[in-house]
């Protein structure tokens, strides 16, 4: 599936630069964060602070519209602690920590007034990806730190990572700014649609039936991209 991923996106980025007006590198900072789906759970969230790096193809559709197709290396993540309210310990949290690198396809479409200078516009943004790289980090904290005992954290977080879904889709929308036709600045909110994680693959025995609840109720990655883009 991978492989397959990566010649689609190798076909579709040379096809692309073969009639675009201007080719781009692209770069700049990605923060997401994630939640859950339970009303009754208390969820302390963290956004994390990770990046972006990839190359686009631009080019107009008369005055006013323009479409910028990119192909980027996304790196999301997110922190979420999630009170265990079973009674059976005291000021007792699960920990997730989780960041997923993804080859990502996304496909802009550009509305904005030409000012000579620069050109302002609005954007849309869908976008289509595959995890090539990822990380999970579960542990249960008692009073703040990690729980010992016959816990096998490397192993469960191990078997986690198993079930995160390695097919990512969603949108983005936002603005930005085009200055001198070869600099570029937007600025995009972005939500990853359908699940982060399989729960129906959660079957370990080695993991309680507490976290294999509170992973099916992860929701998936949302936050704010900047990004900065140099073109020729």
């Amino acid at each position: 599936m991978k492989k397959l991923f990566v010649i689609i996106a190798a076909a579709l980025v040379t096809a692309s630069v073969a009639q675009a007006q201007q080719f781009g590198v692209i770069g700049g900072f990605t923060s997401s964060s994630t939640g859950v789906n339970t009303k009754d759970a208390m969820a302390n969230l963290k956004n994390v602070s990770l990046y972006h790096v990839g190359a686009a193809v631009r080019w107009e559709l008369g005055s006013i519209f323009a479409i910028q197709p990119q192909i980027a290396y996304q790196v999301k993540g997110a922190n979420l602690q999630q009170t265990i309210a079973d009674g059976t310990y005291a000021n007792a949290a699960n920990s997730f920590q989780t960041k997923t690198g993804y080859l990502e396809l996304s496909a802009g479409l550009q509305a904005g007034v030409d000012l000579l200078m620069f050109r302002p516009f609005v954007l849309v943004e869908p976008f289509v990806g595959y995890a090539i790289t990822g990380n999970e980090n579960y542990a249960m904290l008692v009073d703040g730190t990690v729980s010992s005992g016959s816990i096998d954290y490397e192993k469960w977080n191990a078997e986690i990572k198993e079930t995160k879904n390695k097919l990512e889709y969603g949108f983005g929308i936002g603005g930005g700014v085009q200055v001198l036709d070869h600099f570029q600045l937007t600025v995009q909110w972005f939500m990853n649609l359908g699940s982060l994680y399989n729960g129906g693959k959660i079957d370990s025995a080695q993991i309680t039936e507490n976290v294999k609840t509170s992973y099916k109720d992860i929701k998936n990655y949302q936050g704010i991209k900047v990004t900065l883009g140099l073109f020729f």
